[in-house]
This record gives structure tokens, sequence and C-alpha cells, in this order.
């Protein structure tokens, strides 16, 4: 049987030469006018297309394609996707996977996320240092360590003008070869800013207070809130450098943001915004895939339906308790199936630090990974025990977190006793992350 014949009966298509593929392409270019350029292992056909006049289409306007099976090429992919409308800009990765297509709304990322940056950096050395070796940064957002506001947590998240921009930025950055102030940084993409609509966010009369010294009190905070206006406050709930203010009425709450972003509390310049309502199933599961079992959501004590609010972090993306942060939307929820191991199929050895975070489903790896993400040591689990009125043994974990670079340590200890080693160690490695 022929090669085309044996593609036909396999439904791959037709095989062709790369002078059929050429032809093939060039006769599109000719008929639709778009320029098609290669580079960085994807061609782009368009962007902008022949007569466009104006700004490039806003964000939102981008779909993602998958799975486009690799004997498919522009010549066929552009009269399908015409169907749909105009095409601003196609770009095709030069690797696919022979299967049913598979199309999704485009995240449309224009922040990445970048790690190990020396701790006594500012926020204009690292805005510079990015302009060197990238193009279209907007902003870089840097902030400030809990313990001692003159440095850095170290980590930065940088705003790039478009999508395409982040991602050449990031293909630029990742093989290592750029090596600021000396330090090997990571990279990888931040998740997305939760985007929370209007009428929501008209509803919301809680504040998020970030930057707050470890040492300010809960009262503290109450009475500095409530000086423009006495009574105002109906609770704090503090965490760590950063606090939920809840307000009994939304334009108390709204007016008291204008007035105390940027003020001074016990000697640090507090940031304020609209905390970010979390949806019915509450952030916290997203963060860990929906791993987290019924009993633990009880246990941990997260905020009811009443409270409406949840933390916003930044922390790195491949973290997605990252932690919520204002950037994060749940990642995917990990496959739990197993596959045979046929004879001959080729393994290769790799670090668990190298994967991203859809591979893991307990917290326990995920403080694992965000330890190592952040060049700390390895958490080290203290275990302690005590006694129920019915003779049950009932265990907690304490986690120690220390930082290599300045040698600081934090301890971590949720405030609930589980009876079982298993959901004990998770239960701490939970808390530990959703307080980091």
């Amino acid at each position: 049987m022929h090669e085309e014949n044996k593609a036909a009966a396999n439904g791959c298509g037709k095989i062709r030469s790369g002078a059929q593929n050429g032809a093939a392409l060039l006769a599109l270019m000719e008929k639709t006018g778009y320029s098609m350029v290669q580079q960085n292992g994807q061609r782009k056909f368009g962007g902008p297309p022949p007569g466009w006049e104006g700004p490039p289409p806003p964000r939102g306007c981008e779909v993602f394609v998958g799975k486009i099976p690799r004997d498919m090429y522009e010549d066929e992919l552009v009269p399908v996707f015409e169907r749909a409308g105009k095409i601003y800009e196609l770009r095709l990765m030069m690797e696919f996977s022979g299967k049913y297509i598979g199309v999704c709304v485009s995240l449309d990322n224009c922040r990445l996320f970048i790690g190990a940056i020396p701790k006594d950096k500012k926020k204009e050395e690292i805005l510079n240092e990015m302009k060197k070796v990238t193009e279209g940064v907007v902003d870089v957002i840097v902030y400030p360590n809990a313990t001692d506001k003159t440095k850095n947590r170290g980590f930065a998240f940088v705003e790039y003008e478009s999508h395409r921009a982040a991602a050449m930025a990031r293909r630029r950055l990742i093989p290592g070869t750029f090596q600021p102030w000396g330090h090997t940084i990571q990279v990888d993409w931040a998740d997305p800013e939760k985007v929370v609509d209007e009428e929501t966010m008209q509803r919301v009369k809680v504040l998020y207070v970030r930057n707050l010294m470890i040492s300010t009190t809960e009262d503290k905070i109450k009475a500095e809130f409530n000086k423009f206006k006495p009574g105002v406050v109906e609770r704090v709930k503090k965490l760590r450098d950063y606090a939920f203010v809840h307000f009994f009425h939304r334009e108390d709450a709204v007016a008291a943001m204008s007035i105390m972003n940027g003020k001074c509390i016990d000697g640090a310049s507090i940031e304020v915004t609209l905390a970010k309502p979390v949806n019915k199933e509450s952030s916290w599961k997203q963060h860990f895939n929906g791993q987290i079992s019924p009993s633990s959501e009880n246990l941990l004590g997260f905020p009811n339906k009443e409270d409406g609010t949840q933390k916003s972090l930044g922390k790195p993306a491949s973290l997605s308790v990252r932690l919520n942060g204002q950037h994060s939307p749940s990642p995917p929820e990990v496959e739990r199936s197993t596959y045979p191991i046929f004879p001959g199929i080729k393994l290769t050895p790799i670090s668990m630090y190298s994967l991203k975070l859809s591979h893991f489903s307990s917290a326990v790896m995920h403080l694992d990974y965000f330890c190592h993400k952040n060049s700390w040591a390895p958490p080290e689990y203290c275990l302690y025990s005590t006694t129920s009125q019915d003779g049950k043994i009932l265990l907690v974990y304490k986690v120690l977190i220390s930082s290599i670079a300045d040698d600081s340590q934090s301890y971590f200890m949720p405030e609930k006793l589980c009876t079982t080693v298993e959901d004990a160690k998770e239960l701490a490695a939970q808390f530990t992350l959703l307080h980091l």
C-alpha cells in the first residue's frame, strides 16, 4: 500500500511533500494577502491582516486550539477558522498531538513570575533589568518581605503589554542564559488576575489590607480604620502581614479604602483594596484541585459564606495557592488515572520540581514544591499529640519553614487536631500554604 493510502486508511489525511506544502502556503498568502513569518518555534500568519487600521484587537479576542493533527497546516486551518469571523492573527506551533482538536478561550496571560531574585533589590532595579533583555515590559510588581520591609520576598511579577510579548519574554528567559546580579532566576507563567463581575464587586464591604507589620494587632488595625468615622468597622481578621477589614456598610468601606491606602501603620505603608469575593465552592478548594476532603474544610476553619472574601497574595504561578493571589484561577484538575507500560517504552529520569502544579494533588507535595521554588529549605514537620476525653489519640503537626537566604524561620500550626498522621500532615501543609 502506498504511503498516501496508508495515511488515508488511518484517518490522518494525505501526506504532502515539502514542495507541495510550500506551494499550498504560498497560494494561501497570495489569495489572502496575509504575511507569514516563522520564529521561535512558531509560524505567524497575519497580525495585522492587510488593510488593518487602528490598534490590535483587545484582550479576550483570542482562542487557543490544541491537539491539531501534525499534517495539517495554515491552508487547511484558515478556511475552518474563518467561518467564525475575520482572522487578525494565527500562530501555529511546530509540534502537534495528532488527536481531535480542542478549543477554549485563551487566557491571554500578560504576566510572568520571576523567582530567586536577590531580596535586597528594589522595584526599579528589577524593572530596569527586565527591560534590558525583554521587550514590552509595562510594570513590575514586588511585595515587601513580611518581617523586613526593606527587602523583597525573593520573587516578582513582570507585566507585559501583550500575551505575545510575555510569551516571547518567557522563551528568552527560561534557558537560564540570563543571570541578573549573578543569580540564576526562575521563570514561569503567573496565574491571570481573577476577574469578578462589576455587579458582585458593587456589594463588597470588606477591605483587603496588605503590607502590615507582623507585630501589628487586629485591635490596632480596627482603631486605625475607625479613626475617619468611629464605629464603622465590624471586625478585623489578620493573617501574618495582611488582613481583612469588615465594615457594616459598603459606603464606609469605599471611603476608608480611599483614605487609608498608602497610610502608615506601625511604620509600614499599607496597600488597601476591595477584597474579591469567593464563589460558593470557596477558593481554597481550587488551590488544591478539589482534593481536600469535606472534613478538612471544617477543620481548617475557612471563611463562611457571610465572610464572602478571599485573601489575595502574590505567589508563584506554578503554585495555584499562589496563592490564589490576585493572580489566580484554579489550575486544571489533575487527571487521576493509570496507564500500562508497554514493552520498549522509553522512560526518562525527571525531577519533581520540573513538573507543573497540575501534577500534584496533595498539599504536602505543594508545600515542598513551593519551598523549592522560593529557594527555601524543605519544610520540617514536628508531630505533637494529646488525648481526647474519650481516650482517643489526637495529632497535630507544627511546620517549620526556613529561608536559606537570610536564615529566617517561621512556624505554622493549625488549631485543629486529627485522628490520623496522614490527615494531620496534610492539614498542616494546607494551613502553612494558606498563611505564607
